[in-house]
């Protein structure tokens, strides 16, 4: 088992932090405080757009749902008439922007989860300086900015902050970096406008998600459908390269597919080396790990989409947020 892994396991276990990460949890701990005292205290080092921004994020490592709430969210405000585009960092990919995505920008490039939104048909631009990525968006067009895992990223102001908890695995120990998962304190989320859970059970003031599939779909011939129930009963190879493994592989298991599972690192940069099956028993992955491979994927190799679902009334008060942010730039 390698170090990530070990710390993972005591994170969300019942083991206590290893006590050499102690002190470092101490250090990053005043680091982050600083950082976020240094833009608190200098209004002049936040940029604001000339568009209100909606910032989704976590304060933990690894996988929480985010992408599939930043595709909902999108075609959400869409549909209540705003113009929205995502900016992102580009985690994973070679590109450091200020980049506009065009749809046909390879992930290694672009990373995988800006390739993956880009693909629901939002506009994307990717850069390590978001405030300059989202205004290429802004000269393209869209009146609104989705930042995606923006949290941390205290340059770029914003009109309304959105973060997304794993519901099963919540905070863990409780512990910040490296003494367990959390990239800010707990208390932070007494700061944001909505705290939106993914599976689990809901507390007070925070808002379910759910993510719903059932369907497969062939990565060598994108018009072949199946639903999963076609899989139940068979083993089948699960490939996950995303913040949390074993919530995909536990879904397949509750279709009655006999998984087989092969974990890789969150963003891992797939090759064909990594696909050595030889039993041609079908091979399913995420829709993340999916747009890495579909220039060399095979013909029993299949993604497995999502969507996020959550209540109207939640892409309602987004609207209602964003259009008051709207009429007080009008003002200005």
């Amino acid at each position: 088992m390698g170090l990530g892994a070990s710390l993972q396991r005591r994170w969300y276990g019942s083991g206590k932090p290893p006590l050499w990460t102690l002190p470092l949890e101490a250090l990053y701990r005043s680091v982050v405080r600083r950082r976020a005292e240094g833009f608190r205290n200098d209004p002049s080092s936040v940029v604001r757009l000339s568009v209100p921004v909606v910032v989704v994020g976590n304060i933990t490592i690894g996988g929480t749902g985010k992408t599939p709430l930043i595709v909902a969210l999108a075609a959400a405000m869409s549909g209540r008439g705003f113009v929205p585009g995502v900016v992102s960092r580009g985690y994973g990919g070679s590109e450091r922007g200020p980049y506009l995505l065009t749809g046909q920008d390879d992930p290694s490039k672009v990373g995988d989860e800006p390739s993956l939104i880009r693909q629901s048909g939002v506009p994307v631009a990717i850069g390590r300086e978001r405030p300059e990525a989202a205004q290429l968006l802004i000269d393209a067009g869209c009146n609104l900015i989705l930042a995606d895992d923006g949290l941390q990223h205290h340059r770029l102001g914003r009109d309304v902050e959105i973060c997304v908890i794993d519901g099963e695995r919540r905070l863990g120990n409780g512990h910040l970096l490296p003494a367990g998962p959390l990239r800010e304190p707990a208390s932070r989320l007494a700061d944001v406008d909505f705290v939106v859970v993914n599976s689990g059970s809901p507390g007070a003031n925070e808002i379910g998600m759910t993510l719903e599939g059932g369907m497969a779909v062939n990565m060598a011939d994108p018009t072949l459908t199946a639903p999963l129930s076609d899989f139940s009963g068979r083993p089948a190879h699960a490939v996950a390269g995303i913040g949390n493994p074993a919530r995909f592989f536990a879904s397949l298991t509750a279709q009655g597919i006999a998984v087989d599972g092969h974990p890789f690192a969150d963003h891992h940069a797939f090759t064909r080396d990594d696909f050595t099956f030889a039993d041609g028993c079908p091979v399913l992955m995420t829709d993340k790990d999916a747009v890495k491979c579909r220039h060399f994927a095979r013909a029993n190799w299949w993604r497995v989409p999502v969507r996020a679902v959550l209540p109207e009334s939640f892409y309602d008060a987004i609207a209602a947020h964003v259009g008051a942010a709207s009429a007080a730039m009008l003002q200005r």
